[in-house]
């Protein structure tokens, strides 16, 4: 089982997005892709994205191990067909930043990070927006209460409805996944999503369809794990959410996977995943110069962008 499992990785790896003539970030993707091997996919900690409307500008977080020692959202631009080389977006870069997300409209790009309030120098994470206009974007701003609290909050996703669907840290258990709804003129209480999702265990970053027809989350040390966190769908049935299903080994793999998202044609899937390509005992002796080429390759175990076909997994309905 070893052997056919570092084959596989080889051949995705060896099977990367395409030269740039063909790049478009809508393409159709044979089987499970790294995402921009060696530019936005690289050694370092890649994960959770997003795509402006017109599939032309990439966000997404660059983060140096877990417990944020930093997290900086990053920036690039699909140009002649070839997505440029990641810079640090104009709004991070000082603070633990992490996980935008575009408002369906693309008019608004929300994100979580740390940066404190006004009188404030020790702070939670919370979540912030951008508003877009001709002159670029604005300066961030924080979400009003009751999205954001003292604890806790990652992972916006945002609906057509202007609810927005977010992790929240809560008592007695790590995370559930919540909405504040939003009314038209002011967002409601946050509610926990039911049982159907949320469990006694912990749920996160969850991307909800911006018609709220379906959500895709990661669901942590369940029964029924692939590997420590896995992704479930769950469609949406009358007024609530239907049986979560697993999205099996296509999907999930040893590790976390998780950071869920669809491109806003609903062609592409893309998650994060800290999979990796290596495994000990080796197969014969290896020198420095081998070992350091495992260490600094994109499949080094830690976390990397992957894409599919979108109906790969949306046919799990």
């Amino acid at each position: 089982m070893t052997k056919i499992f570092i084959s596989l990785w080889f051949l995705i790896y060896l099977t990367p997005w395409p030269p740039a003539h063909q790049r478009n970030p809508t393409r159709k993707v044979m089987g499970l892709q790294l995402f921009e091997p060696g530019n936005i996919s690289d050694e370092y900690g890649n994960r959770d994205m997003t795509l402006s409307l017109d599939g032309k500008e990439l966000f997404y977080s660059l983060q140096y191990r877990s417990g944020f020692v930093f997290s900086t959202i990053m920036h690039s631009r699909l140009i002649h067909g070839k997505w440029s080389k990641p810079a640090v977006a104009e709004f991070s870069g000082q603070f633990n930043d992490l996980e935008p997300a575009f408002s369906p409209d693309g008019k608004k790009l929300y994100f979580s990070s740390n940066r404190p309030l006004k009188g404030n120098t020790k702070k939670d994470f919370d979540i912030w927006y951008i508003e877009k206009s001709d002159h670029g974007w604005s300066q961030p701003l924080p979400m009003p209460s009751p999205v954001n609290t003292v604890k806790n909050e990652f992972y916006p996703s945002i609906s057509r409805s202007g609810h927005i669907y977010f992790t929240r840290e809560m008592e007695g258990k790590d995370e559930d996944i919540v909405v504040c709804k939003w009314n038209g003129r002011a967002y409601q209480e946050a509610e926990s999503l039911s049982d159907s999702i949320n469990t006694d265990g912990s749920e996160f970053n969850a991307f909800v369809d911006p018609d709220e027809d379906f959500i895709i989350y990661t669901g942590y040390k369940r029964k029924d794990n692939i590997g420590a966190g896995d992704l479930y769908i769950s469609y949406k049935t009358g007024n609530d959410w239907g049986r979560s299903i697993n999205l099996g080994k296509q999907i999930n793999d040893e590790g976390i996977t998780y950071c869920p998202y669809i491109s806003p044609d609903k062609k592409l899937f893309f998650f994060s995943s800290n999979r990796g390509i290596f495994k000990t005992p080796f197969d014969r002796k290896m020198n420095f110069d081998q070992l350091k080429i495992k260490m600094h390759s994109p499949l080094n175990g830690w976390d990397n962008i992957y894409c599919i076909q979108a109906d790969q997994i949306l046919k799990h309905k």
